[in-house]
């Protein structure tokens, strides 16, 4: 959809608390040879920052050979790290997918605590700025507030919410939102899931429901389901993007909460492992606070160049 942009600046702000576990060290090994000693100490800077054994590995492994075959000769190991790290980034779609006829139908999934709710809210900003009309479904009815949380959100940004009473079945909810997203011939159907644990089989059974209904209303939808992630919960992202994979056709990822803990290394291994494209990043609690993910821009803010 075009509808976010991308910049250096912001980024490398979410990207700070990375910057002691990976930028700030990799930065003293600028200039150096880059020989065994160098590469494994690169190595456990990867490691430390998320990016997870099986994508270093095969960094670390790419590296020393052409190490080994005398090809990185006075090379700067900063840049020969940024060309690998970008060279496992491309090549994948990280537009939002648009419907021919409206409306667009987004399905927002993620576990509770995640930043989920906050994060459709974002979504929805966004979407208003560049003038679309958007629908909100809250139908994250299980969690207490959630609905109450969204409405919120409605009310703050100028935006139409079709909600249930708490508890009530969220494919209902559903169904009502798109229905009236169809009637009032909106632009784009946001739909806020019920929250819930990757572990818990009948909540995920609730998913694929949701998914279902929103199909029987409007054709070929919903046209992108967006996995919420905490970027600050590491190795554990990874877990719940493969079981939500099992249970639904994630087509993007949204990775909230870059401006905390967060060790941004999690992305390369989420990618490498699932496949699932990361499309969105939130990097602070504003409304306006979503960027897309941009591979370039992204590893220039993780490792900090031109700092």
């Amino acid at each position: 959809m075009g509808l976010f942009r991308a910049t250096l600046n912001s980024l490398r702000r979410g990207l700070s608390k990375t910057r002691s576990v990976l930028a700030d060290p990799l930065s003293t090994m600028r200039g150096r040879v880059i020989d065994a000693e160098t590469i494994e100490e690169l190595e456990h800077l990867l490691l430390s920052s998320d990016v997870g054994v099986t994508t270093t590995d095969a960094i670390i492994q790419d590296i020393r050979e052409a190490a080994n075959q005398g090809e990185l000769k006075n090379r700067d190991i900063i840049e020969v790290l940024r060309e690998r790290l970008l060279a496992r980034l491309q090549g994948k779609d990280r537009s939002l997918a648009i419907a021919s006829k409206p409306p667009t139908a987004i399905l927002v999934a993620g576990v509770n605590g995640v930043g989920k709710t906050t994060s459709v809210a974002k979504i929805g900003k966004a979407l208003l700025d560049d003038n679309r009309s958007v629908l909100l479904a809250a139908a994250d009815t299980f969690r207490a507030g959630a609905v109450s949380q969204l409405s919120t959100w409605a009310s703050r940004l100028g935006i139409e919410i079709v909600k249930g009473e708490q508890g009530s079945d969220p494919a209902a909810v559903t169904f009502d939102a798109a229905s009236a997203a169809v009637a009032r011939n909106a632009d784009v159907l946001l739909i806020d899931t019920a929250g819930r644990l990757h572990t818990q089989e009948p909540l995920m059974r609730q998913l694929e429901k949701i998914k279902a209904v929103t199909t029987k209303k409007i054709p070929d939808a919903p046209h992108e389901v967006l996995l919420v992630l905490d970027g600050t919960q590491g190795q554990n992202t990874l877990v719940q993007a493969k079981r939500f994979a099992q249970s639904i056709d994630v087509t993007g990822i949204f990775l909230a909460k870059l401006d905390g803990t967060a060790r941004g290394g999690i992305v390369f291994a989420i990618e490498d492992e699932t496949g699932i494209p990361v499309k969105l990043v939130g990097i602070g609690e504003r409304p306006e606070d979503v960027e897309a993910f941009d591979p370039e821009t992204f590893v220039d803010a993780l490792i900090d160049v031109g700092q």
